[in-house]
């Protein structure tokens, strides 16, 4: 089954302690501002997600295998195993690509076929990298992979230049609102290492993710096989005076635009433990999804909209005068309100609006189809509704970006427009303001299958 990463909290509730006054000495607020920020740093170490796409036999699985051998992120186990599996495929050099292409069926086959997440750092950062497939028929896979990622690498085969798949593949990073683009022009070795080549490809590139609303794209001429601009610079580009494909990924900005918009808290669990020593405590422990919060703050509850003050936030058993995305935090409010999981704080001046009416651009993840008329479960961060789908509106066609008007349903892999009506109110944002809290998942209340990824909004990025 094929999910979509959400990224909803699940680290443990931070442990209780007394309420921390609104009203604390200076000299106590600065310790614990101190405290926050020491704690900030040590829990996000920067982390890069990331996803990586590209056409068949475009090398992205070489690639990933290159960047994985060269900074040393393989254990001598698995570059054994692989060594030998190439051995019995009359191979006389490692097959890099059998690093990430894990299924029987990928090694027979040669291609990716399921998202391939790998997990390695280097003494500047930490990196999340999901390796998805190419084939037009896994286009679901492509979305599960980059729907969380900060950076997408999109590969291009320096012998064929652009072509449908990756204006397909530009095209669903734009739709996710991946940040920041890599062209990784590979396979350089088999045009002679050609300057030309890689500037006519980079900037045919370059022109058409702008018209899709990508204006971060950074291009590198590589040879994933070789290992030519992956890791260490090219001795055979002299020409190019950029960054390795490493340098860059160590270096780009990480998780600004989460941290810049306005605070979202999923509340996860409340933390009651009626115990002697925490009699009346009464704490909201989940995940910051976007933004910061200060003790002092004026909040707002949703759906029900009641409105308290910010008392106290523990990170870690630990008082802070503030948190920020993506920390795990318990919160303590000035009032007694009937708060559970599933229930959103925000800022009350910056809050979401309430609705139960969504229009949303959708990728369809089952076999089964999504028609109009069916019942869902809506699941929105925490929060899961009850939903139904009252249209349909439009089926959008990657290739050319055209859409086929009132399909009568939306079959696996497709991506359309949808309309929903919630059984209660949720609180979200649209996925052009935040990709955490404009986005949600539709399941089948049957038997618990994701069917479809969302992103709430009037209007994907194609449309303006």
């Amino acid at each position: 089954m094929t999910t979509i990463d959400l990224r909803t909290a699940t680290d443990a509730a931070p442990a209780p302690r007394e309420a921390a006054s609104a009203e604390a000495p200076a000299a106590e607020a600065a310790s614990a501002e101190a405290a926050a920020q020491a704690v900030h740093a040590a829990s996000s170490v920067d982390t890069l997600r990331l996803a990586t796409a590209g056409s068949v036999d475009d090398g992205k699985s070489t690639l990933v295998g290159r960047l994985l051998h060269d900074s040393k992120s393989v254990f001598t186990d698995q570059l054994e195993a692989v060594e030998a599996a190439s051995l019995r495929r009359g191979q006389d050099a490692p097959d890099l690509a059998l690093l990430t292409d894990g299924l029987r069926a990928e090694r027979e086959q040669g291609i990716t076929i399921d998202v391939a997440y790998r997990y390695f750092a280097t003494a500047r950062r930490r990196f999340i990298l999901a390796d998805t497939p190419g084939h037009v028929q896994y286009t679901r896979n492509m979305v599960t992979g980059a729907s969380t990622a900060e950076l997408a690498v999109i590969l291009v085969d320096a012998r064929n230049g652009i072509v449908e798949q990756t204006r397909r593949h530009a095209a669903v990073a734009a739709l996710l609102r991946v940040p920041q683009v890599v062209l990784a022009v590979n396979k350089m070795d088999l045009v002679g290492f050609d300057e030309k080549v890689f500037a006519a490809i980079a900037d045919r590139f370059t022109a058409y993710a702008a018209s899709l609303g990508i204006h971060e794209v950074t291009a590198i001429p590589v040879s994933a096989l070789l290992g030519d601009n992956v890791v260490d610079a090219s001795a055979h580009m002299d020409w190019y005076a950029g960054t390795t494909v490493l340098e860059h990924l160590e270096t780009v900005a990480v998780g600004s635009r989460a941290t810049e918009a306005p605070a979202r808290f999923p509340v996860q669990y409340v933390v009651r433990p009626q115990s002697a020593e925490h009699r009346d405590y009464r704490g909201y422990a989940g995940q910051i999804a976007s933004g910061a919060l200060r003790v002092g703050e004026r909040v707002t509850v949703l759906p029900n909209g009641r409105t308290s003050t910010i008392t106290g936030i523990d990170i870690l058993g630990e008082p802070a005068a503030s948190a920020r995305a993506p920390q795990s935090v318990t919160l303590l409010l000035a009032d007694d309100i009937d708060i559970s999981r599933g229930d959103l704080i925000a800022p009350a001046a910056r809050a979401p609006a309430i609705t139960q009416d969504v229009e949303a651009t959708v990728c369809h993840l089952a076999d089964r189809p999504l028609t109009v008329g069916q019942r869902v479960l809506l699941k929105h961060t925490t929060r899961t509704v009850k939903a139904i789908i009252k249209d349909i509106p439009s089926r959008l066609t990657l290739a050319d970006l055209s859409r086929s008007p009132r399909p009568e349903s939306l079959a696996a892999n497709d991506i359309g427009r949808v309309v929903l009506r919630t059984a209660d109110p949720v609180a979200l944002d649209a996925y052009a303001d935040s990709r955490r809290t404009g986005s949600f998942l539709l399941i089948d209340p049957a038997d618990g299958t994701t069917l479809t990824a969302g992103m709430a909004g009037e209007a994907d990025p194609f449309t303006g």
